[in-house]
């Protein structure tokens, strides 16, 4: 497919998502299904216009005068990908399958088309209901967090310590040219794509295959290295899901102890055993749902607990769910997180640590949720999750958000991680709030 013909299908893709009220993947994978003479390159192209004109709706709305499929897709290629109304007219002339010829509106505002006098949530890509949490959250700096949350992300990946190391998986990976973390000390990232150009694809890679690495955001592994899970300890990972800090966690365990991999959802943990397999993990029990978990009641040094959320903190990756959260999807969320807190507490030991982890950037599902536990949970005490930060990123220029110097909120912008929140609560024995097992002496806070 010539380019043009790629912009027109991501035109269409685009009207069926807003007329159908379609998740983004299922309309490209529909799409893909249906045009078989599409190559990799071609619908990678095609997706990359449908997530970018996504990721950037309101502002290239605001700028087209229009919030029409075409108007986004066209506000891609000039305001995101460096062409121009000229190119666009050109590239459009050589192909028969192009989009329609530009209209002299159209023309105009791909040429001057400003954000000047825009308001806020228009600057920062984000749901209009949503800009008075976001400027609540990050004051002065809420449009630059909402900017971050619409650029493209990088690919992240673990090193799974238990099979490998850095240097072993940058040479088995050196034709991606990874990176280290400026932060994780166990990964690696490649940069994000450009234009058409397709994101990395690690799973194919023999690296992959053997277990080497997993695919994991900097901002997860962060979340799994602050559990501080060690060797020996007895953990519940209550909502593991398909078990990324699962299996991070078991890595920094080395193998010894044990975790007990749960989640409600049977869906969610289907991925987790041939994942376990290939890492090389020993020290993981599943406990699939109608499985009992009551031989693990105030027996476990730390539950952790990776709440069911909406997802804001992800929006680079899935940019279409942030123009489909509601307020009533919000309440849904908070009345599920609350839940699931209470149902994990009663498995922490006295002396114990119950870890709370969004990947939400919004209030109402962080601190929010932590306050509203600890008021009715007299025997949990908030504990400072910046002093666990401070000893094992010492050093680090990126800095996360914390609004009670103890409880911390990873951004794009703030420390080039997806948006994710961490708390760790402590439960008191009769002798008092366990410490930390840390030997920093101060917490990391961003006013």
């Amino acid at each position: 497919m010539k380019p043009a013909g790629r912009l027109q299908a991501a035109i269409e893709i685009l009207a069926e998502i807003k007329t159908r009220h379609r998740p983004a993947s299922q309309a490209l994978s529909d799409w893909g299904r249906g045009h078989r003479f599409a190559g990799s390159g071609d619908r990678a192209a095609i997706g990359n216009i449908v997530y970018d004109a996504l990721r950037h709706r309101a502002s290239i709305a605001w700028r087209m005068g229009s919030a029409e499929a075409r108007a986004l897709a066209l506000g891609v290629m000039v305001f995101h990908w460096d062409e121009s109304a000229e190119s666009l007219g050109e590239m459009f002339a050589r192909d028969p399958h192009a989009p329609e010829t530009l209209s002299e509106e159209e023309v105009k505002a791909l040429e001057t088309g400003t954000l000047e006098g825009a308001p806020g949530w228009v600057q920062g890509d984000i749901p209009e209901w949503l800009e008075e949490a976001f400027e609540g959250n990050f004051s002065e700096d809420y449009i630059a967090e909402g900017q971050a949350l619409a650029l493209r992300p990088p690919t992240d990946f673990r090193i799974n310590t238990l099979k490998a190391d850095r240097g072993k998986v940058m040479k088995a990976l050196k034709r991606f040219n990874p990176e280290p973390m400026e932060l994780s000390p166990i990964g690696l990232r490649i940069a994000p794509s450009a234009g058409p150009a397709r994101t990395a694809n690690l799973q194919p890679e023999a690296a992959y295959q053997k277990g080497w690495v997993e695919v994991q955001d900097q901002g997860s592994q962060v979340c799994s290295l602050l559990v501080y899970a060690r060797p020996g300890e007895q953990v519940l990972d209550y909502c593991a899901g398909a078990g990324g800090k699962t299996l991070a966690m078991a890595a920094a365990m080395e193998n010894k102890g044990q975790i007990f991999a749960y989640d409600a959802d049977r869906n969610r943990l289907k991925p987790i055993y041939e994942r376990l397999k290939r890492a090389g993990t020993r020290n993981v029990q599943v406990r699939s749902p109608g499985e009992s978990l009551e031989d693990l009641t105030g027996k476990m040094d730390r539950v952790v607990v990776d709440a069911p959320c909406t997802g804001s903190g992800v929006w680079r990756r899935r940019p279409d769910a942030k123009w489909r959260l509601t307020p009533d999807a919000l309440e849904k969320r908070l009345a599920e997180q609350a839940q699931v807190l209470e149902e994990a507490s009663g498995y922490v030991r006295p002396g114990g640590y119950l870890c709370y982890i969004t990947c939400s950037v919004l209030a109402q599902e962080n601190e929010g949720q932590v306050s509203g536990f600890l008021e009715t949970h007299e025997d949990f005490e908030l504990l400072s999750a910046g002093e666990v930060w401070e000893e094992l990123f010492q050093g680090a220029d990126a800095k996360p958000w914390s609004s009670d110097d103890c409880t911390i909120t990873l951004t794009p912008a703030s420390t080039g991680t997806d948006g994710f929140f961490f708390a760790v609560m402590g439960r008191r024995t009769g002798e008092g709030t366990p410490p930390l097992p840390t030997q920093a002496s101060s917490g990391n806070t961003r006013p």
